[in-house]
Order: C-alpha cells, then structure tokens, then sequence
C-alpha cells in the first residue's frame, strides 16, 4: 500500500491555511515555493481538496485558498480520500473458488457461504486504518506541531506568506 506524494503535500500545505496573516491569501503559488514543489501537481492536488470541499478558492488577483471547513473538522482520511479516492485498498477477486481442486466438481455450496478469510483480514485491517486516520485532524496536527518546533518557524512562516 502506498499513497501518492499527493496526501503528503495536501497535507502539509492546509497546515498554512489554518492561520494565514490577517488580510493575507494564500495561492498555490506561493504554496509551491514555500514547500518547493510543482506549482502545477499542487495545483490539480488544491482542485482535489475543492471538489472535496476541504477548501475553497477565493477568487481575483490576489485571491488563493482558505479552508473551508474548522481545522477540527479535517480528517487526515478527509484528505486521503479527497486526493486517493473511496474505492477500498483491498479488492477480492475471490480466486479460491478458481483452485484446481475444485475443477471438476465445483465450489463446494459450504464454502460458498463463508466469507474469504483473507478479504476478511483485509477489510478489517483498512478499517482500523480509517478509524486512526479519521481520529486525527489539522488542528491537532497543528497543536502537536506547536509543541515540536520553535515559534521561530511560525514566525518566519508567516512572515514569508505576508510578503508573497
């Protein structure tokens, strides 16, 4: 299993979308030189999180983006799924019923009954991981961030969004 480098940039950028400088937006483009990234893949990654509605744009010529929902209110799984999609991780394709033993008689009806263990384990295990996913959010990635790194960084962070 694997995410796309997407989640991680989505991620880190909304970060700077939960306190902008007063008066300030915030655009993809600065975004993109603030985090050193395509100015293009953010872009079609912040089109994502729109339609998603993670943020929304505020349009003009010195419009960008704001989130549209409370940092609280933004899963780290919002996210995931916003950029990855909802299809499941994991799709069964229930090739037991393909063994060879089962050539020349068929599936067996009392296996037919039982649910594909392996699917089972699959299904529960993506489970637990939306369940974790859906338990931490901006806000406390935010506040966890707070704890870790000097004011310095917040500082000069907004000080790069004010002159953008």
């Amino acid at each position: 299993m694997q995410y796309s480098i997407g989640v991680e940039y989505a991620l880190h950028c909304l970060l700077y979308l939960i306190n902008p400088p007063t008066g300030a937006n915030i655009g993809i483009k600065e975004l993109s030189k603030f985090q050193g990234v395509s100015e293009t893949y953010l872009s079609k990654i912040f089109t994502k999180l729109t339609k998603a509605g993670i943020v929304s744009s505020i349009p003009g010529a010195k419009g960008g983006y704001q989130l549209s929902r409370r940092p609280e209110d933004i899963s780290f799984w919002d996210v995931v799924e916003a950029i990855e999609g909802s299809k499941p991780m994991f799709q069964c394709k229930d090739i037991r019923k393909n063994c060879f033993l089962y050539q020349e008689t068929g599936y067996p009806e009392c296996l037919a009954k039982i649910p594909c263990k392996i699917n089972v384990v699959m299904l529960e295990a993506e489970k637990y991981l939306r369940n974790y996913l859906q338990e931490k959010n901006l806000l406390w990635l935010m506040q966890d961030l707070e704890g870790i790194l000097p004011e310095k960084f917040f500082v000069e962070t907004k000080d790069f969004f004010n002159k953008s």
